[in-house]
């Protein structure tokens, strides 16, 4: 099946089968040096542990009754509890967030964080909806799922168009349901309800920081020029970091199209210029540009910090970007990974490049459970750690195997998942007869 985009026809993707396959594609590296699992090993990650679809009523504030749907995948918990975010969105379903979920539980696994995988999703429009309206549709959805969810179970975070606000409000409501404090329910809370400091930027500090150490390995000159696809949190603080860093960030864009000039933005001006006008549109000095066009851009650095599925077999051959650096979840399919890298571009993949929220929201959910704070410093510092040492784990497997990085952190991550499996015993670890 095929839509219409911009100036391309993009096949739709269903996201999760694209993973199934890609995990199905690993049994090729059974038995190599640093893969320690068998095809029949992969059956564990085929299906989520536990799936759950919501259908509630909420009367909204102009007096309609509206049926919401929302959706909570709990794919693997071998490793620890689940953890992933809850996105709002009004295309959001249930096959999208299974990919999500499992991803999920491959990116705690390549950051050696003590988590499985989960995601949730509640399709609905947040432009579209007043926040009296999302404070309600969110304390629903936890009413409905408050069994299944807590801090020793499933920890939820934000997602796309979810924030610190929503978390609030979700916390309250399943406290007020528990009758107790637990503020390690929910992550990316804010500060004063027990969130962590570097939680807001977290996401794009630890790709900053993979960036950092991919750009070493492979050479790229200061001064590259970056197109960054996503100006919200994410994006607009990647493109910030990289700046900073004395990158030249030639191209932006938002949901409403981009931007841009070969000569480079000062970021600052274009994030005040979105925050006065609501979007990147009639920026002064600027070529206008889609979305679909911004990712074949003349650039040496290509960002995708938006929705999954922008990079296709339809037009991955059109890439001009030497590396691609993942900051939104699954932007690149599996047939159009095979032609980048084909064509020699650097992928950094999304289970390793944005995996610097859930790794801050594990620090905020260690600072609950101990009742103790740190400093924003500390947080960082913890935080480049992490990220430099699962990326040099990662790039190790690449050098070793001569393989890709995505595939370096899948086999990384389900290494991991595997042996977790095998020690409860829900993987027999004697030989078949």
């Amino acid at each position: 099946m095929k839509e219409c985009i911009g100036v391309f026809f993009m096949e739709k993707v269903n996201p999760f089968e694209d993973t199934l396959q890609r995990l199905k594609a690993l049994t090729r590296y059974s038995g190599k040096d640093g893969v320690r699992f068998s095809p029949d090993d992969l059956r564990v990650l085929e299906s989520p542990k536990r799936t759950l679809i919501v259908n509630f009523p909420v009367r909204f504030r102009d007096g309609s009754i509206r049926i919401i749907n929302g959706y909570r995948v709990q794919y693997n918990d071998a490793r620890g509890p689940t953890k992933g975010g809850i996105r709002f969105h009004p295309k959001v379903d249930i096959e999208e967030v299974k990919a999500l979920a499992l991803w999920m539980a491959l990116k705690t696994a390549v950051l050696d964080l003590p988590y499985g995988g989960a995601k949730g999703g509640i399709t609905i429009n947040p432009k579209e909806t007043s926040a009296d309206d999302l404070e309600d549709v969110s304390r629903e959805f936890i009413r409905q799922i408050h069994m299944f969810v807590g801090p020793t179970k499933d920890v939820p975070a934000p997602d796309v168009y979810t924030n610190p606000q929503v978390m609030a409000w979700m916390l309250d409501e399943f406290e007020k349901i528990k009758g107790e404090k637990l503020p390690g329910l929910i992550t990316g809370k804010p500060v004063e309800l027990g969130g962590s400091l570097g939680r807001d930027v977290a996401t794009a500090q630890g790709a900053a920081y993979v960036f950092r150490e991919a750009a070493e390995e492979y050479d790229l000159p200061a001064g590259a020029t970056v197109a960054v696809q996503g100006f919200g949190n994410a994006g607009m603080n990647i493109a910030k970091i990289l700046s900073s860093w004395g990158y030249r960030i030639v191209a932006l864009s938002d949901s409403k199209g981009g931007i841009y000039n070969e000569n480079g933005f000062n970021v600052s001006e274009v994030e005040s210029f979105k925050e006065k006008n609501g979007s990147l549109a009639d920026f002064p000095k600027a070529q206008k540009v889609t979305n679909e066009e911004l990712l074949l851009l003349p650039v040496q650095v290509l960002v995708p910090a938006a929705l999954e599925n922008q990079i296709t077999k339809e037009n991955a051959a059109k890439v001009r970007a030497g590396m691609v650096l993942e900051v939104a979840n699954g932007p690149v399919t599996r047939e159009a990974d095979d032609i980048l890298h084909r064509n020699d571009v650097v992928v950094l993949p999304d289970i390793l490049s944005n995996a610097g929220g859930v790794t801050v929201s594990y620090f905020e959910w260690v600072q609950n459970n101990q009742g103790y704070y740190w400093s924003e410093q500390e947080v960082t510092e913890k935080l480049e750690r992490k990220m430099v040492a699962a990326f040099r784990e990662v790039h190790e497997l690449v050098k070793r195997l001569d393989i890709d990085h995505r595939t370096a952190a899948y086999i990384t991550a389900i290494n991991r998942i595997i042996d977790a499996e095998k020690k409860r015993g829900n993987i027999s670890q004697k030989r078949q007869v």
